[in-house]
């Protein structure tokens, strides 16, 4: 199986913690170069650090809040004309949980603005680049929410789903590209979002974080929660040359959770 990365160039997003900095060093084994993108710059250049470094593989950083779309988009272009990136991971923190009916309407923009209207920035000041190489790897982490939606994550729901639509879409127009767009659908993994869907469930619910913790774990047919190594797996996998016919899936990493085929 060809999953070898040498010579490319992978951002990925979120890359400062959980899922992201996982498939940031899944990628640099695999041999890409990569740049990591989080908002926190003493983050950035912890995680940068531990990535490895084999033969002429370089890694970086940007700094970017991706609400500032404009100096997102200024960023990235600047990053992608000094190197073609050809693997872009799409990796944003949830928006606070919280049922759909009470979320204002300001929590609705700004989820959309950081997940949609980011990775299309993203994706517009990258692709000259992957067209250019007619080869390219466009991976959005996004939820389990886009087929089964999650209770108490309202607004989570509804901007997943329509990232999940947006990718399908892109994987159609930009195939004879060369280029896959798909979805990593991550379950219940231990990272500082759970921590948080921890918190407001035992919060609202009257229970203790660890019963909460139980009860989730009681819903998945693995008896546990996922590491950020395994859903970064996937992610890798989807980025390599192995996957070059797989496209337009969203590909749940879950433990068997959902009933949905």
């Amino acid at each position: 199986m060809d999953l070898d990365l040498t010579g490319r160039h992978a951002l990925v997003c979120g890359a400062s913690e959980g899922i992201g900095r996982a498939a940031a060093l899944e990628l640099a084994l695999l041999g890409a170069d990569v740049t990591l993108l989080a908002r926190r710059p003493d983050a950035l250049e912890a995680a940068v650090a531990q990535l490895p470094v084999r033969g002429a593989q370089q890694h970086g950083s940007i700094s970017a809040d991706v609400s500032q779309l404009d100096e997102l988009d200024a960023k990235v272009r600047g990053l992608a004309a000094g190197k073609a990136v050809g693997i872009l991971v799409n990796n944003t923190a949830g928006p606070p949980g919280g049922p759909a009916h009470a979320a204002t309407l300001d929590a609705y923009r700004d989820a959309f603005g950081r997940h949609l209207l980011a990775n299309q920035v993203l994706v517009q000041a990258v692709l000259a680049g992957m067209r250019g190489e007619r080869w390219g790897r466009i991976v959005n982490v996004i939820s389990t929410s886009v087929r089964e939606p999650i209770a108490g994550l309202g607004v989570s729901n509804t901007i997943r789903g329509a990232v999940a639509s947006w990718a399908k879409t892109l994987s159609r127009e930009l195939a004879a590209d060369g280029i896959t767009v798909n979805n990593v659908l991550p379950g219940y993994t231990e990272t500082a979002r759970l921590s948080q869907i921890l918190a407001d469930r035992a919060r609202t619910g009257g229970q203790s974080e660890a019963e909460v913790a139980d009860a989730m774990r009681r819903t998945v047919p693995a008896g546990r929660f996922a590491s950020p190594a395994e859903v970064a797996a996937a992610i890798a996998f989807l980025c390599s040359p192995a996957a070059g016919y797989v496209n337009g899936v969203s590909l749940a990493v879950d433990g068997g959770r959902m009933q949905s085929i």
